[in-house]
């Protein structure tokens, strides 16, 4: 049966354009990029242009990219990275996090805590949105607390559960005044809104491949100039001696790739899933009892992700029932499949645990069609139905 793919926050299907670089590369490009020949001086040459088509996407200098496995190693390496190093220097290393992030940060921070570092977890509104008043408040009270002063401040740039776009520049601005470091997960925002990482003031950032149509573990990371960070991987001294281990040249040359189809493509793509979204949107408020779990404002929101609830409508059965139909979409983060517990997200925003688990994720991407769309709307309707008549 074909499968409608609606699951493009998960992961997003490889551009055809980024395939056939990643295969150009892995058929021709196949030196290692430490070796001082032509075959080495080739590679080499590749790796580097993908570093200036990442740099291109967020507003950065190409030696402020490093070049990883994807987001999770990304997030593990800035914040257990700048905070180790702070902690070596006798600066403040203590973290203020929000209560929404992706796991691949909250676990880090979670095992920065047990090493004797401080952790504070901001709360988040109604729409999922982390205050600046609020940052500024925790930051406050830290500041009158030696043993808890705050060095890193890690919130992400777009939510992967409910597409709510953070006010960086107001939280990096916050953290600056106070003397803190400032981290954002970009994960889900990388190639699908505007990104300029110097003029929102931000210190670091998470990115990768595989969310905006490039290839799975490949990801990068974002260190501004002159912003202390120890290595997370120890060996060689590839990635100026930051991050060990030969590069995975066809994968990166696939990210410079897609990078660079993202920033080419990023406004009218963005156009384009909003009407898809609030398409879809239409629909499924028109289903007796549906919920929407997002920020009120558009400009606040990720342009192809709609979540909801149906009321009575287990996300679980439902997920199951259209699984079968031929259409494929989530409850939330795909790290947190298999877990029985309420979304962490939701939670944090304040929706019910019976509501939360209701919730569904739709998440659009560049092959997805109008037509898409309005056949899911139908099976979601019918399928809906056909449950409450069980």
């Amino acid at each position: 049966m074909p499968v409608t793919y609606l699951d493009s926050a998960a992961t997003t299907p490889m551009d055809p354009r980024v395939c056939a670089a990643v295969a150009d590369a892995m058929a021709t490009v196949y030196g290692n990029p430490s070796s001082l020949y032509a075959a080495g001086r080739a590679a080499k040459a590749a790796v580097e242009k993908a570093r200036r088509q990442v740099a291109a996407l967020i507003g950065a200098k190409p030696e402020e990219i490093f070049f990883t496995s994807g987001g999770s190693e990304s997030d593990n390496w800035a914040l257990k990275g700048m905070a180790l190093a702070r902690r070596a220097a006798g600066q403040p290393c203590g973290i203020v996090t929000s209560a929404i992030e992706h796991p691949a940060v909250l676990r880090t921070c979670a095992w920065l805590e047990a090493q004797g570092i401080p952790v504070t977890k901001l709360p988040v509104d109604a729409e999922g949105l982390v205050s600046p008043e609020a940052l500024d408040s925790v930051l406050d009270d830290a500041s009158n607390d030696s043993a808890s002063a705050v060095g890193i401040v890690s919130v992400m740039m777009a939510n992967n559960e409910v597409g709510t776009i953070e006010p960086i520049a107001e939280l990096a601005r916050v953290a600056h005044v106070r003397g803190a470091l400032f981290h954002t997960d970009a994960v889900q925002a990388a190639g699908h809104i505007p990104i300029d990482a110097q003029a929102l003031g931000i210190d670091a950032l998470s990115l990768t491949a595989h969310k905006f149509c490039g290839p799975k573990g490949v990801g990068a990371l974002y260190v501004r100039r002159g912003v202390a960070i120890d290595p997370l991987i120890h060996g060689g001294e590839q990635e100026r001696g930051l991050r060990a281990g030969t590069e995975n040249v066809p994968g990166i040359v696939g990210l410079g790739c897609a990078a660079e189809l993202a920033a080419a493509e990023l406004v009218a793509e963005a156009e384009r899933l909003k009407e898809l979204r609030g398409l879809l949107a239409s629909r499924v408020q028109a289903i007796p009892g549906c919920t929407l779990h997002q920020a009120e404002d558009d400009a606040q929101r990720l342009p192809g992700i709609l979540n909801f609830g149906i009321t009575g409508v287990r996300h679980d059965a439902l997920l199951i029932r259209l699984d079968r139909a031929g259409f494929a979409i989530s409850a939330g983060s795909a790290c947190s499949a298999g877990s029985l517990e309420p979304s962490h997200v939701l939670a944090a925003m304040g929706v019910p645990s019976e509501r939360a688990q209701e919730a569904v994720r739709v998440s659009m991407g560049r092959f997805t069609t109008r037509a898409d769309v309005l056949t899911f709307a139908d099976a979601l309707a019918q399928t809906v139905t056909a449950m409450r008549n069980h």
